[in-house]
């Protein structure tokens, strides 16, 4: 097992898509054994501690069928891949038939070397866990209908859309609470003493394989949103919440295993008192996308222990490219930010070449896209500066950022430090397209005495200021639109950021 660090980056992985390009690459087969040392290489850059291999787990050939009957769905596939045909359908990843590795990518053999090469280079393993729901060929779903919600033969004949009768029961179609009903899964019932139990003993055989896994939209099975979405059909409210029970009796054999929750909601922070060690900020996300530093600053002043159990992203598989949905520029600038920011962050393979297109997940082929070398190489020199600087092994502080009464740009300035072993670091963002200059006092007063170097940790630049000025006045930055600052900060000669 890899140790990942307290606030790990990770980087996810369409796992079949992923290695059907390569075996086209390499003419050679297709699974996980075959993957040569130079492509992982590839999707483990330096700064990478953890890859997610999303999607690894037996898809349900019903629920297959069930969506290529769906021409909504179609529609989809067709506009993100001209031209595609059934052959390139799987089936969704989160429809999911057993938690067995799929033969198609190698079974469990398959998986036991990817995660001996990812061991190699010192980097984790993340898989996917679907807590809500599961494939109606599950073999749960015939073996085991005390796990669901369950309804009866009236809710068959007057709800067909939300109820599937088995032969044996009628059970529920999964659901979120917001939207219709899912046609291809059926819905645990996370008040069911023996669903948990169950739960418990899948996740404890997925930590023998992996080192942590991502809980598909988590919140649904906390104990007050589940009564709120399933009332008097979930039965009896257990005392103690879903989450609590399940995690405690997985680390009881498993204590180092990560666990990150997809959330929305606002509920990051009842999620991590629940026992999760990382939450998705989609709150952040939103923000940086749509709305102002202002609004970016305002969320980021909450507390440090809060936003160390934060999973930052400005991508997923969930979200649109980010080369779609921000200039090149915005970015760049706001890579720089969540790179060097409190808690996990997630980046999405592709991401870092500038794809576009956002690619269902059921399908196994996505179209050619022109890579973009730059971009590519800013990531990596992005990741690898802020991992050998050791910057986040520190504490992490928000900064002021001041500005003169016929000047407010400072405003779209977002600054903020870390302070420890490793030295200390500054990050300034000009989070808008137009320029901003600021004022920003820097909180480490043991540099007054001293001239400072500031140094570039992503090129050559470097500056000499007197440390009065840094601790008293402010360091003054001038920022050009979606400019950045990424800089160590010493007396001169003290600090020189590895090569």
């Amino acid at each position: 097992m890899t140790e990942l660090p307290a606030q790990p980056v990770v980087h996810e992985v369409n796992t079949r898509v992923w290695l059907r390009e390569t075996a086209l690459r390499t003419g050679g087969p297709a699974g996980l054994a075959d993957v040569p040392k130079d492509v992982w290489d590839e999707i483990t850059p330096s700064g990478v501690d953890a890859v997610w291999l999303m999607g690894v787990w037996e898809r349900s050939p019903l629920g297959r069928a069930i969506a290529l009957q769906d021409p909504a769905l179609r529609d989809a596939f067709a506009t993100a891949v001209p031209g595609i045909g059934e052959e390139d359908i799987a089936g969704s990843p989160y429809c999911i038939r057993r938690y067995e590795v799929d033969e198609a990518l190698g079974g469990a053999a398959g998986l036991a070397a990817a995660r001996a090469e990812l061991d190699r280079r010192g980097v984790g393993l993340l898989l996917d866990y679907v807590p809500n729901h599961v494939a109606p060929d599950n073999p749960w779903v015939s073996e085991h209908p005390e796990y669901f919600v369950q309804g009866d033969e009236e809710d068959a004949r007057r709800d067909p859309a939300g109820f599937l009768d088995t032969g044996q029961a009628v059970l529920a179609r999964g659901r979120d609470p917001f939207f219709p009903p899912w046609p291809d899964v059926v819905q645990l019932n996370a008040f069911a003493p023996e669903l948990r139990q169950a739960t418990a003993e899948v996740l404890d055989g997925i930590g023998g394989v992996c080192d942590g896994v991502r809980c598909d939209m988590a919140m649904l099975m906390m104990n007050d949103v589940f009564a709120r979405t399933w009332g008097e059909r979930a039965g009896a409210q257990p005392q103690e919440d879903f989450w609590p029970e399940v995690l405690t009796a997985v680390r009881r054999h498993h204590p180092r295993m990560i666990f990150a929750a997809e959330a929305y909601w606002d509920l990051e922070w009842a999620l991590q008192q629940q026992g999760f060690d990382f939450c998705y900020d989609k709150r952040l996300y939103d923000r940086v996308l749509n709305e102002s530093a202002e609004s970016v600053r305002g969320h980021l002043r909450a507390e440090e222990r809060y936003q160390r159990g934060l999973l930052r992203f400005l991508e997923n598989h969930d979200e649109p490219r980010a080369a779609r949905t921000m200039p090149a520029a915005k970015e760049r600038a706001a890579a720089t930010l969540i790179a060097t920011l409190p808690g996990a962050t997630l980046w999405h393979e592709g991401q870092f070449t500038g794809r576009r297109v956002h690619l269902p997940v059921f399908l196994d082929r996505r179209p050619e896209e022109p890579p973009d070398p730059s971009l590519r190489a800013f990531h990596e020199r992005l990741l690898s500066a802020v991992h050998r600087s050791g910057m986040r092994t520190g504490r992490w502080q928000l900064l002021d950022c001041e500005g003169w009464p016929d000047n407010d740009s400072g405003r779209d300035v977002i600054a903020s430090c870390w302070t420890g072993e490793a030295g200390r670091f500054l990050t300034v963002v000009n989070l808008s397209d137009h320029p901003a200059q600021a004022m920003i006092r820097l909180p480490w007063s043991e540099l007054a005495p001293h001239a400072c170097e500031l140094t570039s940790l992503l090129d050559t630049d470097r500056y000499e200021r007197p440390g009065t000025e840094l601790t008293a006045g402010g360091l003054y930055v001038d920022l050009p639109p979606w400019g950045t600052h990424l800089l160590s900060v010493a007396p001169a000669g003290v600090y020189l950021p590895a090569s």
